[in-house]
């Protein structure tokens, strides 16, 4: 989609647990070592909710701090949008939870499940929201405790996995030509089952078996996956820069799900992106799912590297199979 959607992001705001599980910690559980995990995702560290936490309290906090940023109030929103796959409950959503916390009452509120890419695809929803006039001020909140989800005797997944939110305030634009200028979002539901929680919904609902089987936890088709995710992550941001006729050096910042260092690497490098102008954090954090993104568009915002004019692309893609990107001129 290339009509340009005038709207600004009007603040941007993180939420991490305290806790930290580094690499050697894992090492005195699993039959896995540092280098073994630094030289496969790049990660060193993620970060675990405490037992008082949870994918609520996150996505709260995290929305505190974008209002704060944004200078607004909880009562000045129209509309919040919560992407997440490790909700509060099965139902209701937790972005009502979000609106009871924050002291808001009436205003529509939803979850949206389109996992790692899901803040983008909650962006680009939000713009569209806020460009027609129907709402003013939404806020898009990308929010995950992947650790309740995570199987830690499964050392292929449990090294990737931690557990955060951020969140953003869509509003109207307020220069020419602000707005997001191309979007993508796609999904291939062939493959769905790469990455899954098979047990505790209508198909398999909780049970004796599944718990003894461990299906409540994430399995995921680790070399299948990457595959897809470097294709993916290649397409959606030559696609978006070509759309626009970007080249490396217009572009300055891309803003992507952080899934694997080396996915993250391999792309970016074949597109001739220098390695400043693409923002990773997987080191510190993980894999957060539908959290990476917004935690580290906050970063990047928090840096005072983005100015006016600026083009900058946040690219997702995850369980779905899901993809999404959007180019935002600031």
């Amino acid at each position: 989609m290339s009509k340009v959607l005038s709207i600004s992001i009007l603040g941007t705001g993180r939420a991490l647990p305290d806790h930290v599980l580094t690499n050697a910690d894992l090492e005195n559980r699993l039959d896995t070592n540092d280098e073994w995990i630094r030289t496969r995702t790049g990660i060193q560290e993620r970060r675990i909710v405490a037992a008082h936490e949870s994918t609520l309290t996150l996505a709260t906090d995290a929305a505190k701090d974008a209002l704060d940023d944004a200078g607004l109030s909880a009562s000045d929103l129209d509309l919040i949008i919560c992407a997440t796959i490790s909700s509060e409950y099965p139902f209701p959503a937790t972005a009502c939870l979000v609106q009871e916390a924050l002291g808001v009452t009436e205003i529509p509120a939803f979850d949206l499940s389109a996992a790692c890419s899901g803040f983008v695809y909650g962006v680009i929803q939000a713009a569209h929201f806020v460009h027609h006039g129907t709402y003013r001020h939404v806020l898009v909140i990308g929010a995950e405790a992947m650790s309740r989800f995570t199987d830690y005797e499964d050392r292929g997944t449990c090294i990737l996995f931690g557990d955060g939110a951020g969140a953003a305030i869509i509003g109207p634009a307020q220069r020419d030509g602000q707005g997001i200028h191309h979007t993508i979002m796609g999904a291939d539901g062939s493959g769905a089952r790469m990455i899954i929680c098979p047990g505790g919904g209508a198909k398999e609902p909780a049970s004796r078996r599944t718990v003894d089987e461990r299906m409540h936890f994430l399995k995921m088709r680790g070399r299948e996956v990457y595959r897809f995710a470097v294709t993916r992550m290649q397409q959606v941001i030559r696609d978006a820069m070509a759309a626009q006729g970007l080249g490396p050096e217009d572009v300055a910042m891309i803003v992507p799900h952080q899934s694997n260092l080396r996915i993250i690497e391999s792309a970016t490098e074949k597109l001739g992106l220098p390695p400043e102008k693409v923002w990773v954090n997987i080191d510190r954090f993980g894999n957060m799912s539908g959290a990476s993104i917004p935690v580290a568009l906050d970063e990047v915002m928090e840096t005072g590297r983005i100015k006016p004019g600026d083009w900058i692309l946040l690219a997702g893609f995850g369980a779905g199979l899901t993809w999404a990107s959007a180019l935002i001129r600031m």
